[in-house]
């Protein structure tokens, strides 16, 4: 077995959790030439696309997720607990008779980290298209 160096071992013990913080922006880090710094709990593909279904619907079922989104169940739970924890989405389990519900739906800063990604999002195509 290869020993690691000290460096690469607590690389390896850091937490990965890190580079999925969301981070945020100053608006005028929207403008032409500014740095631009997108949520990256938001900005990955399925993720997108869950914030996206709820912010359209007021709540979606595991099911209805996994089926319009076209992904599998372990993909969607592990996206899905990534935006709770950001505390972008809930998660609310109950039962139908003896059948498990597992409900979505978008909280107040889930709508506004969306917001705020689609308004860096415009102003990346605005700056694009000065140019």
């Amino acid at each position: 077995m290869a020993r690691r160096g000290g460096a690469a071992k607590r690389a390896a013990s850091e937490p990965q959790e890190r580079a999925e913080q969301p981070t945020r922006a100053s608006t005028s880090s929207a403008e032409p030439g500014g740095a631009l710094e997108l949520d990256r709990v938001i900005h990955e593909r399925l993720r997108l696309g869950i914030v996206s279904a709820l912010a359209a619907n007021a709540a979606l079922s595991f099911t209805e997720l996994r089926a319009l989104l076209g992904t599998t169940d372990g993909n969607l739970s592990v996206h899905a607990r990534k935006l709770e924890e950001a505390g972008y989405v809930t998660c609310t389990k109950t039962f139908d008779g003896r059948v498990p519900r597992t409900e979505f739906a978008l909280t107040a800063a889930g709508r506004r980290a969306l917001e705020r990604y689609l308004d860096h999002m415009e102003a990346l195509i605005r700056a694009a298209r000065v140019r």
